[in-house]
Order: structure tokens, then C-alpha cells, then sequence
């Protein structure tokens, strides 16, 4: 959401008629895109490829079509790539995986700030650090980013949640610097590396593979009423815990990345797995 905000006004501003985001089957982006992009005018294509398939996957990937977002089925994210070029190729307005753009950082950074805001007026105390799911890396670099900016001395434990996770790891200290210099104009601000570490070690067998770590932290979560998905925040909130347990900081600080909302709205309108299109069919896996 936080990324949209930015990135639609700036569809507005560009006066773009036509959205074209890209993500796995079930991705969260892709359908927030779908929501908010169409409620604000827009017309929303999404290049999709395959995703193993679970009950969650399924459900996005149907919601996707209910809220009108026209699906285009791609191999793999090179064969996305070609698709994308396309659509781009027509006038339509890009967003980048999971919103992970420069713009899309920037969202983060102001996150950051609203954070050290709170801090700063005795909402909470500073955290030692901040354990967040690292998917396409906008969110942890702009944390990253807005805490150096703010003179923070908060961590970032970025959870590798997708692949390739050494792309993934340059990834977001590639985004976390630009943002910095984006904001930072002439000051000598940078996020050193022992600010922003990234942890592999929870992402199991690969991308939406969950792990017991993940499948433990997921019935915890619902233990205090916290909704948990197991390819994404279960993972990261099972490396928090972990770092609660060690007691190697002090406070800890889970920044959650899923949305809990209802979507049983769009649910209505969608059809049923079972009369999906056979290249939507495809995009399933089996698990």
C-alpha cells in the first residue's frame, strides 16, 4: 500500500491510462495493484508466472480476476520480461515486481521516518533491530535508507523470502544506496553493512517452499490473532522470534508485510479454480 500510494500518483501525474505490474501466481502486489489501481481508474494487466500451488496462491490468483485485473500467463520471468516489453511498448505504466522500484523505496523511507517520529515522541523505544521479509527488496532498503537518514542505530534482519537469493541480497543494498542518495542530496549518509544484514538461512527449499521454522511461526502468529502467510511473513516472523529467543537484542521489532483484509468481494465475481482458463491452469504448480 505504502508503495502504491506513491507509484499510482505518479501514474496520475504521467497521465498513464494503463498499469503493468508482474509477479508469481499468487502474489500480494499484484492483487493490491489490481484493488487500488482499478478503484483510482485504471486499467491493470499483470504478467504472471508459475507458483506452487496452495489454498492462498489459489485465492489471490482468483481474486486477481475478480477485481478485473487482466492476466497475461508467462514460462518464466524471462519470458515475462518479453511480455512486459510489450505491454510497455503500448503506453502502459510499469511497476516492477513487488513495487520495488526507486519510487517505490522512497514509500520505506518515509515509513522509517514515521517510525523514528513515534520513537522520538516515547511511543516506543528505538529497536535494537527490525526483521522484515525480503522479497524484492524495496521495503528493507527503504527502511534501511530512512533509518541512516534519521541518525537510527536500528538494524535491518532483511528474511530472504525469494530467488535467487545472492541477486536478491544485491538487490536491496543496490535500492537502500540509491535511496539514500536520492534523499541525502549533499550529506555523506550511507547504511553501513552491519545495518542492513540479510538472512538466507529461512528460506528453505525456495520461494513459496515452507519450512518448519515457517509452519511453526505461522501457528504462533495465530495464537495472538496475527495472520501469517507461509511463503512470506511466516518466514520472517520466525527469524524474529529466533532473534527474541537468542536475546542478542534487546528490542525487537516484527515489521509485518501482509495484509489481513477480506477479500471475499472480489472473491464473488471470480470464477472457481476448476473453470479457469487452462493457460491460468498452468500457472499453478503442483506442490
Amino acid at each position: 500500500m505504502r508503495k502504491l500510494e506513491r507509484l499510482l500518483a505518479d501514474a496520475e501525474a504521467r497521465r498513464a491510462r494503463r498499469i503493468v505490474t508482474v509477479g508469481a501466481a499468487g502474489s500480494h502486489h499484484v492483487l493490491a495493484t489490481g484493488i487500488w489501481a482499478r478503484e483510482r481508474g485504471f486499467e491493470v494487466e499483470a504478467v504472471l508466472v508459475p507458483q506452487r500451488r496452495t489454498a492462498h496462491v489459489v485465492e489471490n490468483l482468483r481474486a486477481d480476476l475478480g477485481a478485473g485485473v487482466r492476466v497475461l500467463p508467462a514460462f518464466s520471468y524471462a519470458h515475462a520480461a518479453v511480455r512486459i516489453l510489450g505491454r510497455i511498448c503500448l503506453g502502459s505504466y510499469y511497476i516492477p515486481v513487488g513495487g520495488s522500484s526507486l519510487l517505490g523505496t522512497l514509500a520505506y523511507v518515509d515509513a522509517a521516518r514515521e517510525l523514528a517520529s513515534q520513537v522520538r515522541s516515547g511511543n516506543l523505544p528505538e529497536p535494537d533491530v527490525v526483521v522484515v521479509a525480503l522479497g524484492s527488496g524495496g521495503t528493507a532498503a527503504g527502511l534501511a535508507a530512512g533509518f541512516a537518514l534519521e541518525a537510527m542505530k536500528t538494524r535491518i534482519l532483511a528474511v530472504t523470502v525469494s530467488e535467487p537469493a545472492w541477486w536478491i541480497a544485491r538487490r536491496v543494498r543496490s535500492l537502500a544506496k540509491a535511496a539514500l542518495k536520492h534523499e541525502a542530496k549533499r550529506l555523506r549518509v550511507r547504511v553501513p553493512e552491519t545495518r542492513l544484514l540479510v538472512d538466507a538461512g529461512y528460506l528453505g527449499a525456495g520461494y513459496g517452499q515452507c519450512t518448519d521454522a515457517g509452519e511453526r511461526a505461522f501457528s504462533i502468529g495465530a495464537e495472538v490473532g496475527l495472520t501469517l502467510d507461509l511463503t512470506y511473513t511466516a518466514k520472517a516472523f520466525a527469524a524474529a522470534l529466533d532473534v527474541a529467543d537468542k536475546g542478542d537484542a534487546t528490542d525487537v521489532l516484527y515489521w509485518h508485510t501482509l495484509s489481513s483484509a477480506p477479500i471475499e468481494r472480489w472473491l464473488e465475481s471470480a470464477p472457481a479454480e476448476s473453470a479457469l482458463d487452462p493457460e491460468l491452469r498452468g500457472l499453478l504448480l503442483n506442490p
